[in-house]
């Protein structure tokens, strides 16, 4: 009889041992944190993915437009192949509309202009960058940071609909209301929606008493 309950015993601090573990493991779990963004536009959706990590405070500019709903009825008003697609500031009257205040400039060398990137838009002083973004449909590697230019900041990477992108690089453009490279059909950017990746669920594990050995 001894054995045999100090076996039993023995099975059943082990299995509260693993359990006891198990909890811990799936408690300390790091949550998926990945955050995206979906442009929805008239010839298509783009699905984004944003580098919070690397340019945390563009990141966080570019979420405040979006879901304040700011880009929805704004268009892409520059557009050159082989180049990029920039869009985000104008309505379709190409009224330029009102923004925040301007973001730092984020750029790092580590993070390029590649091709399906997504960068903000400015003027040629590196901190002023506000609502206007571009994506890249080819390697832009003069717009990167170097030690003597401060470059353009990249804050995430197309990860779905870079064909839409392409295609709208291809369309053909004009001069409107005294801007070059314009499409002469309007692209409207609809909405942009941020989505966040669902964290890991913690779930109890169900606790199953052993089995009790037969008594020899």
């Amino acid at each position: 009889m001894k054995p045999s309950r100090n076996k039993l015993l023995s099975l059943f601090v082990s299995y509260l041992t693993f359990s006891f573990l198990a909890i811990s493991f799936n408690t300390h779990a790091e949550p998926n944190s990945k955050t995206f963004a979906t442009i929805t536009t008239s010839m298509g959706s783009i699905k984004l993915e944003l580098f919070k990590d690397k340019a945390p405070a563009t990141v966080d500019n570019f979420i405040q437009y979006a879901e304040s709903g700011y880009y929805g009825g704004t268009i892409f008003h520059r557009v050159i192949p082989s180049f990029m697609v920039q869009g985000g500031g104008f309505d379709m009257n190409f009224i330029k509309k009102s923004t925040k205040d301007p973001v730092i400039n984020e750029a790092n060398p580590f993070v390029p202009n590649r091709r399906g990137t997504i960068a903000m838009a400015r003027t040629s002083a590196p901190d002023s960058a506000t609502s206007q973004f571009f994506i890249n449909v080819i390697d832009n590697n003069s717009l990167n940071k170097t030690r003597t230019k401060p470059g353009y900041t990249v804050f995430g990477k197309v990860v779905e609909g870079m064909i839409v992108a392409d295609q709208i690089s291809n369309v053909k453009t004009g001069v409107q209301n005294r801007m070059r490279d314009v499409p002469m059909t309007p692209i409207m950017i609809q909405s942009v929606t941020i989505n966040y990746a669902p964290e890991k669920l913690t779930k109890k594990p169900v606790i199953q008493k052993p089995e009790p050995q037969a008594k020899k």
